[in-house]
């Protein structure tokens, strides 16, 4: 449902995406994670329409978007990470206006609304003025306002930032719905947790680029069950590499003046060495933190950096 080429977006000297390509299928969600600019919102901007690509392709639902954009777009639904809402108007008067931005008249439009109010827990609210909603009010009523023409596609850009656990644990549940449903989802985040616990499939991006992609369980298995120790404190870069080299089978993801990060297999067993290997480097610990394999553990691994970074 969704076919991205080798996709680029240049504005100025700044290579905003670099060479994306990926497929999504329908009833799928596929989950674009990476930190905030890594490229998420001008990918999903692109495959929506609203920027042109500097090169590349893309198709939506067999359309490719430059040469026949009305036809891919009428399969799309887009919820923007900003709220798209006019809140001097009710929840019904929202839906009046999308709705009919996408072709819905008379009975059709009615029937639509009433089912989305349901399913969105908003029935109660419809006739207030949106300015009156909570925020987790408003960014359900934003993702009805996507859903409402049942696409065929649809775009979620950190449809959850800014909202409270109730109604983040709400939203993820009416995501899974459609892609239940047979919806092809797109859906970008910088949260770990949401992208292993609903997508299908995860694309990791950063500055532009994918740099991993697959399964849970495969981009898991690219770390070879590895674990990543941090440790926070005083150190010498160059004396630190150099202790370390002694220890076989310790790789070294990021050492600065305050924090030192490691992957290695049975990390708890082999603490002690690593412990003397660094006050032979003239190293001063003050904390330390073991993660098991994670998707931030890989982000650690190929980036160097924590994904909030």
């Amino acid at each position: 449902m969704i076919e991205v080429e080798n996709l680029r977006k240049v504005f100025g000297e700044l290579a905003a995406v670099d060479g994306v390509s990926f497929t999504a299928r329908p009833g799928e969600i596929y989950g674009l994670l990476g930190p905030n600019g890594a490229g998420k919102t001008t990918t999903i901007s692109c495959i929506s329409g609203l920027l042109t690509p500097t090169s590349g392709h893309v198709r939506v639902a067999g359309r490719d978007v430059a040469r026949d954009g009305a036809e891919a777009r009428r399969a799309l639904g887009v919820v923007p990470q900003e709220v798209a809402l006019y809140e001097d108007l009710t929840a019904r008067e929202n839906f009046e206006y999308w709705g009919g931005a996408q072709g819905l008249r008379g009975a059709a439009l009615r029937q639509r609304t009433q089912e989305v109010l349901d399913l969105t827990g908003l029935a109660d609210r419809s006739r207030e003025p949106v300015r009156r909603f909570s925020g987790g009010m408003k960014r359900r009523l934003n993702f009805a306002c996507g859903i409402l023409h049942q696409p065929k596609v649809l775009l979620l850009d950190e449809p959850t930032v800014g909202v409270d656990p109730q109604s983040r644990v709400r939203l993820l549940d009416l995501v899974r719905a459609q892609a239940r449903a047979g919806t092809c989802v797109l859906y970008t985040t910088h949260y770990m947790e949401e992208a292993e616990n609903l997508c299908d499939r995860i694309a990791i991006i950063d500055r532009g680029r994918i740099i991993a992609q697959g399964t849970l369980a495969e981009l898991r298995a690219l770390l070879a069950e590895r674990e990543v120790v941090r440790f926070s404190g005083q150190f010498a870069p160059e004396r630190v590499r150099a202790a370390l080299q002694a220890l076989t089978d310790v790789e070294l993801l990021q050492v600065e003046a305050a924090q030192l990060t490691l992957s290695l297999a049975e990390a708890s067993r082999r603490l002690p060495a690593i412990f003397a290997a660094l006050a032979e480097g003239g190293a001063e610990v003050r904390d330390t933190t073991l993660s098991q394999p994670s998707l931030e553990s890989l982000f650690i691994k190929l980036t160097g950096k924590e994904l909030r970074e």
